[in-house]
């Protein structure tokens, strides 16, 4: 148990590589899912329950704009819209006269958006699984063949895309939060609400934004985690994985989201393969991520990048 898995990745490093290239992508994708929730609590300490049931619902609007005639680039940029209009409806009927409530209504508020879109979108786009349009927004779907130490390595060009597709869309958020206007005011909100507010910072216009830009990380998701595992209300449980990421990472930290997520994927991978499966009948994956964040939190309850809370009596 704890020799043999060692000796299994130095006499096989062409499968371990492929370990941790499937580790990789998942972890990525992790990430990506959890800044959707980073964003909205540092901007109105919110934990955002719906966030899940936004990737679905993202992914079936793509999907079924294009099933009803739409080019699927162009039903991309409306299924923008929609989400830019979910983002104002969730501000103005929701958020906006819950401002001062106590944290828990808040919540609670965010798992009445998710139970709207579970129906609506039940409603309007049918119970049924349905296929990514992969091909139709240009994704590749080959192979490509890697033989790193007299081995084989098989990395699928979807995945790939994956991989590229959210490290710009991580780069491009960071540069959005550290260089522009907007993206400071989403800081400062974060960082000391009160003084944001006595400045001018507009609590509505951050708040559009900022579920906005979540909605945009669930659409990116959607097409990714769809093109891998199809279009269904499935995917929302895939989504609450970036929950043991949050925990590891630390609700606050936007690095911590990244790094949190790429260091599950790869730690629950590794252990499915070599110990999950020879030891305890595989399925790990489904448990391992909350068994660490567990054991993380137990000797550092704000996460391994959150700040540590010091209160004084």
């Amino acid at each position: 148990m704890f020799v043999d898995p060692f000796v299994q990745m130095a006499d096989a490093p062409d499968f371990f590589l492929q370990v941790l290239w499937e580790g990789l992508v998942s972890g990525v994708l992790y990430a990506l899912i959890a800044l959707g929730f980073v964003l909205i609590f540092k901007s109105s300490r919110i934990f955002n329950f719906a966030q899940g049931i936004m990737v679905v619902f993202a992914a079936l609007t793509l999907v079924g704009l294009y099933e009803m005639g739409l080019p699927a680039w162009v039903s991309v940029g409306v299924t923008l819209l929609v989400m830019y209009g979910l983002a104002m409806c969730v501000e103005r009927v929701v958020l906006r006269p819950l401002v001062g409530q106590p944290d828990i209504i808040l919540f609670m508020a965010s798992i009445g958006v998710t139970m709207f879109l579970i129906g609506f979108g039940e409603f309007v786009f049918g119970g049924e699984n349905k296929v990514m349009i992969t091909e139709a927004l240009g994704i590749p779907t080959g192979a490509i063949e890697l033989n790193p130490f007299d081995g084989f390595v098989l990395i699928e060009e979807k995945d790939l895309t994956a991989v590229i597709m959210a490290v710009l869309l991580v780069l491009g958020l960071l540069l959005f939060l550290n260089k522009t206007a907007m993206g400071r005011a989403i800081r400062a909100l974060g960082d000391d609400p009160q003084a944001a507010l006595s400045v001018g910072i507009s609590l509505s216009q951050i708040w559009v934004l900022v579920w906005f830009i979540a909605g945009v990380i669930a659409l990116a998701t959607g097409i990714v985690w769809g093109a891998r595992a199809g279009v269904s209300f499935a995917l929302e449980v895939i989504a609450y994985k970036a929950l043991p990421v949050l925990m590891l990472g630390g609700l606050e930290s936007v690095a911590g989201a990244i790094i949190g997520g790429i260091a599950i994927g790869l730690l629950e991978k590794i252990f499915e393969i070599y110990w999950g499966q020879p030891l305890l009948g595989g399925n790990t994956e489904t448990w391992f991520a909350f068994i660490l964040a567990l054991v993380v939190l137990l000797f550092r309850p704000q996460g391994l990048f959150g700040e540590r809370i010091i209160e004084r009596v």
